[in-house]
């Protein structure tokens, strides 16, 4: 009988993670610090995990261990060489989130074009009930139909919010971090054309050297007054020092963040810290996680698992 051990399972929400008992012994832990690590994996043939870090140190005495399943796509937490070198296979998770990216996308940009938090503070305040006009006017918000959506990283989500963006009438642009990719059915335009057209900019893209820190104050300056930004890809292609001030500073119309250079985002980061703070939508990177992506993800994460166990290679993860 496996032995298999989820070490942070409490990332993944309400997911059955009685489903695994058809490998073996399942040991659950919502979550594991490092120093618990190699301990709780010593005898292990098959490990879960999500954001715990898996390296030669806490790895080198897991002598049974068989499989690691990332329990997300991205694997920076898991060093893929050693576990190559000691034949254990890598797994990971992918596609299961992109029409959720994607709705959560169109989510904060329609907040902030058309002033939701305004307006549903102007009714719930009460301020509405002694108007005496049957609208307000004061706030102005505008059409999506007929601007500009700029796209930086056309790959699946990115070519979903494309989509979506053209249903609303929108003219779609697109950046390419990598210089690599092309498509036909987008404009694909250099970074500058794209800040000097859009009026909706989304981030889509992966973090690596040509994107982290992509977005700073001199860009900020270079984009319109009115436009809006939201990011979607990776916490750090924002700086969010420079974003804060550029709210503060009205230098673009507003922005809506789902991820951060750090996370949890610490008390002290200047955006939770802004005066202008109805320019502002945040949410703790959820954007991935509605409950049928979750279950999207360990579905297909049980897949993996079934198809290794038959020897088969399925969403392997090579160096």
């Amino acid at each position: 009988m496996k032995e298999i051990v989820v070490l942070d399972g409490k990332t993944l929400g309400n997911i059955d993670f009685s489903k695994l008992n058809e490998f073996g012994n399942v040991t659950y832990y919502d979550l594991t610090s490092s120093n618990e690590v190699e301990d709780r994996i010593k005898n292990a043939n098959i490990v879960l995990t999500n954001k715990v870090v898996l390296n030669e140190n806490n790895l080198k005495n897991a002598k049974n261990l068989e499989l690691i399943c990332e329990m997300a796509t991205g694997f920076n937490n898991i060093d893929i060489e050693y576990a190559k070198k000691n034949n254990i296979a890598v797994t990971n998770v992918a596609g299961y989130s992109t029409n959720t990216v994607a709705q959560h996308t169109f989510a904060m940009a329609l907040n902030l074009c058309d002033k939701i938090s305004y307006f549903d503070n102007y009714v719930k305040s009460k301020e509405y009930s002694t108007s005496n006009i049957f609208t307000n006017v004061d706030e102005v918000y505008r059409d999506i139909d007929g601007k500009v959506w700029g796209i930086i990283g056309l790959g699946a989500i990115g070519k979903r919010v494309a989509k979506i963006a053209e249903a609303f009438g929108c003219k779609v642009i697109y950046y390419s971090t990598s210089g690599k990719n092309s498509n036909s059915d987008y404009k694909r335009v250099e970074f500058e054309e794209l800040l000097e057209k859009s009026d909706i900019i989304s981030i889509h893209a992966p973090l690596n050297e040509s994107t982290n820190g992509l977005m700073n104050y001199d860009v900020f300056k270079k984009m319109k007054k009115e436009s809006i930004l939201i990011n979607m890809g990776r916490g750090p292609i924002v700086v969010d020092s420079d974003l804060a001030r550029a709210i503060d500073e009205n230098l673009i119309g507003g922005a809506g963040l789902d991820v951060f250079e750090v996370e949890p985002i610490p008390e002290n980061n200047p955006l939770v810290n802004v005066k202008n703070k109805e320019k502002l939508v945040l949410s703790p990177h959820i954007a991935w996680a509605s409950e049928e992506a979750r279950n999207r993800l360990f579905n297909d994460l049980l897949e993996n698992i079934r198809a290794f166990n038959k020897g088969e290679k399925r969403n392997r993860v090579e160096c």
